[in-house]
């Protein structure tokens, strides 16, 4: 059987110690994204990732003209700090002025994006040597993950879900109707804070594997992929998660089979892979499902009438 020999040269790809490092991160990073992902897009605060993901660039590059090397934990605290600061400016925004929620969010995207293409265009110039690969987190480079890479993102994968899962029926409550929350006496703007800064997490351990450009889409398509399928938030959750590390790990694969192609184009193109196929087939809100029961809903109702109602 053909199967068998694909099979055996899967598990050959994780002697290697390189390829097992990437997708341990690729799928702790897809996990966290999948569930951060789904509160958020609830929340319709889908694009507020995208902003912060785009604001994460200028910490990247303050973070290496601060220490002249590229060391992972500054970059992480700069690119969080960057991060946070996109997402306070885009909810006070609109409070402040007379600016729409989503034209706050263009602003503070493009301000801090061109800001952090300024800056990355000033370490070019300082010319030192640990500047290698830094314009690697504009799309990602996931192959330059270390095991200390995958160990953060394990951590912050595992604070995700303690988080998450432990206060489960708060979260619920706060996604859906955060005005009754509050009546609950639920702390819902400590919540609103908790829930930006597990989402700058996310963005931040995220920018080295798939880069700021992509990172946005991790976020949104495999909740949304999840919501095609199922209407429960407990199970929406969980298929999110599930989601968007099977996409990290085939999409990593994939590009280890195929080395000329990047890893986190192919792990996003992996999750919209199985956007299109739920978007489709879904049993629910599927177009194909539609389809048929409308045609079953005619059919039934011709039986009924002796007579084509369309």
């Amino acid at each position: 059987m053909r199967v068998i020999p694909v099979l055996a040269q899967l598990l050959s790809l994780f002697s290697d110690p390189n390829v097992r490092w990437v997708v341990g991160g690729t799928f702790f990073l897809g996990f966290s994204a999948g569930i951060v992902g789904s509160f958020a897009l609830l929340r319709r605060q889908a694009l507020l990732g995208d902003a912060m993901s785009h604001a994460a660039l200028p910490g990247v590059a303050l973070a290496f003209l601060f220490l002249l090397r590229k060391e992972s934990m500054a970059i992480l605290v700069g690119a969080s700090i960057t991060a946070g600061l996109a997402a306070y400016l885009s909810v006070r925004l609109p409070r402040w002025t007379r600016v729409k929620p989503e034209t706050a969010l263009a602003i503070v995207l493009t301000t801090f994006f061109g800001f952090g293409t300024v800056l990355l265009t000033v370490v070019a110039k300082t010319q030192s040597a640990g500047q290698s690969g830094l314009d690697s987190f504009l799309f990602g480079q996931a192959a330059s993950l270390v095991w200390r890479d995958v160990q953060v993102m394990g951590a912050v994968a595992f604070l995700i879900v303690l988080a998450i899962f432990a206060f489960f029926p708060a979260w619920k409550l706060w996604a859906f109707d955060p005005l009754y929350a509050r009546t609950l006496h639920y702390p819902v703007r400590a919540m609103d804070i908790f829930f930006t800064l597990l989402l700058t997490f996310t963005v931040a351990v995220g920018l080295e594997a798939v880069g700021v450009v992509l990172m946005s889409a991790l976020l949104i398509t495999p909740p949304l992929t999840a919501r095609l399928l199922t209407d429960r938030l407990e199970t929406m959750v969980i298929l999110a998660g599930g989601i968007g590390g099977f996409s990290g790990v085939v999409g990593t694969l994939l590009s280890t089979t195929y080395p000329r192609f990047p890893t986190g184009p192919l792990v996003v193109l992996t999750a919209s892979f199985w956007f299109v196929l739920a978007w489709f087939f879904a049993p629910k809100r599927g177009l194909v499902s539609r389809v048929f029961r409308k045609r079953y809903a005619a059919s039934v109702q011709h039986d009924n009438t002796g007579s084509f109602v369309p």
